[in-house]
Formats: structure tokens, C-alpha cells, sequence
């Protein structure tokens, strides 16, 4: 498949390679296919399109063919036959010596009851189908992590769908920058210790209580912080509203990112944009 669509962005054809559960309510899905000698991405929170068949598919029905036509396309589909699609972020890739992508990792978060995504990862099998949309150039406008050079201090907040950015972010902190992280989760058996030379201090928060104990935290001193929010689109506002209006952070050096809202499926926000 060779399809393209708006660049820096394009469709891949993938299998599922192997799966690994992380946590109690979290799963890593890997993935491999001949498309992704084409899959370019320098970002530690790219935000990836995924789409999944229903049962009884043997792959996922996405006009791919029509390239910037497949949109349209895609939606007139009717509901039984249309891909599902979710918004995913790239947990890591792994190249060969030539530098092609060989494989990608995508962390899916398990839910009761269980969502389409959620049902298809719980039962996800080497050999199953799926469509990506996703970067075919590293720097792209899907990389929302982008710490200015003289920041002194990095602070991270997220829920369970940010935890794979969150992850990566981490790994990709310099030995001793300073990072003070906050990290909400459902299920305390996803808890779990994370990798990184920074010098970072991970508060797990088991709940809905992250919100009030970022408010509460007493933060390192710093003159040039830089903040990036992401989950759901209510506490990100929160936090950004804190961090701006409360610490006195400089807007510009806040990223914030809803990936989700409660009370509404990815559908029914897709249709609210």
C-alpha cells in the first residue's frame, strides 16, 4: 500500500506482531509491515490515526485508495462496515541498520466495559489486520513536545491514555534535567517504575485525585519551566489555567493537549470539532 494522503502524513498497512501486558488494565500491541520502511517520526508524544476492523473482519475497511479522498469516503461507510478509528500515541520504534522502521509499539488502555479499541486490543493476535495513518517525515505537526533549549525545568502531567507519551518523554529527558511528574491512573497494578536519566521525580496518583495534588505540589525553583498536559480535555483546561493563571507560567512555554473528553466517545467529539 502506497497511498498518501496530506503529507508529512500517509496510510500503513500493519500486522500485529506480538502483544505484552504491561499493568493490570494496560496492553502493548506491536506492530510490523513492509509499508513502514516509509514511517518517519523524531517525536516522543506522535499522535497516530488507527484504524481497526469490527469482528468478523479480516481487516478494516478504509478507502485508502482515494487518498485525500478517503475522508469522505470513509464516513459515508456504513456503520457495521467503517474502520474503527482511534487516536493513538506512538509508544516507541524500533529500526534495522539501514535505519528503516521495522516495528512500532502502541500502549492500549483495557476498559469495563470495554470500548471497540478496547475490545480489539484485549484479543489482539499475531496476524490481525490494521490501517495507520501516520508520519512519513520525522518533524511533523502531530509532535506536540517541544521544550525551548533554555528551559530549566520540565513539568509533565497525564492520565492513562497520556502514559505512553509520558514514557517516552522520560526516556528521552537528558541525564540531570530536572522533571517533576504527576501521573493518574484507575488501577493501582499499573503503577510501575519508569526509565529515565533525568533527574525526575513520578508521583503516581490512584484516582481522580492528580488535578488537586499538582495544585497542591510545591514545585523546584525555576526560571524557565516548561509544561506539557495531556488526557482528558477537562483537567488539561484545569492545569493549564493553574499553571498559567496560579504559578504565573508563561503561556507560550504550556502545551496542552485533550485527548479525550468524559461523558463522549472519540466519535461524538470528532463530530463536536
Amino acid at each position: 500500500m502506497t497511498t498518501a494522503v496530506a503529507a508529512p502524513f500517509r496510510f500503513f498497512s500493519l500486522q500485529v506482531v506480538r502483544t505484552r501486558r504491561l499493568g493490570a488494565s494496560l496492553i502493548r500491541v506491536t506492530f510490523a509491515g513492509e509499508d513502514l520502511e516509509h514511517f518517519f517520526s523524531d517525536g516522543h508524544d506522535q499522535s497516530l490515526s488507527l484504524f481497526l476492523p469490527h469482528p468478523g473482519q479480516d481487516a478494516p475497511a478504509v478507502p485508502c485508495e482515494l487518498g485525500d479522498g478517503w475522508w469522505q469516503a470513509w464516513r459515508e461507510l456504513p456503520d457495521g462496515v467503517r474502520a474503527v478509528m482511534r487516536s493513538y500515541t506512538l509508544r516507541a520504534l524500533r529500526r534495522d541498520a539501514l535505519g528503516r522502521t521495522r516495528e512500532i509499539d502502541i500502549d492500549f488502555v483495557l476498559h469495563t466495559p470495554a470500548g471497540p479499541a478496547s475490545a480489539w486490543a484485549a484479543r489482539a493476535a499475531a496476524g490481525d489486520r490494521v490501517v495507520l495513518l501516520g508520519p512519513a517525515v520525522a518533524d511533523n505537526r502531530a509532535i506536540r513536545f517541544r521544550p525551548p533549549h533554555d528551559s530549566d525545568l520540565v513539568l509533565l502531567w497525564g492520565d492513562e491514555s497520556a502514559l505512553p507519551a509520558v514514557a517516552a518523554i522520560l526516556e528521552s529527558l537528558p541525564a540531570g534535567r530536572r522533571a517533576r511528574v504527576w501521573l493518574e491512573t484507575h488501577d493501582a497494578g499499573n503503577v510501575r517504575e519508569l526509565a529515565t536519566a533525568a533527574d525526575a521525580e513520578v508521583t503516581w496518583v490512584v484516582g481522580e485525585d492528580s488535578v488537586d495534588a499538582v495544585r497542591a505540589a510545591r514545585l523546584p525553583a525555576a526560571t524557565r519551566p516548561y509544561v506539557w498536559i495531556a488526557g482528558e480535555s477537562g483537567c488539561v483546561k484545569a492545569l493549564r489555567r493553574h499553571f498559567v493563571q496560579e504559578r504565573g507560567i508563561d503561556r507560550r512555554r504550556v502545551t496542552f493537549v485533550g485527548y479525550w473528553r468524559r461523558g463522549m466517545s472519540e466519535e461524538q467529539l470528532r463530530e463536536a470539532e
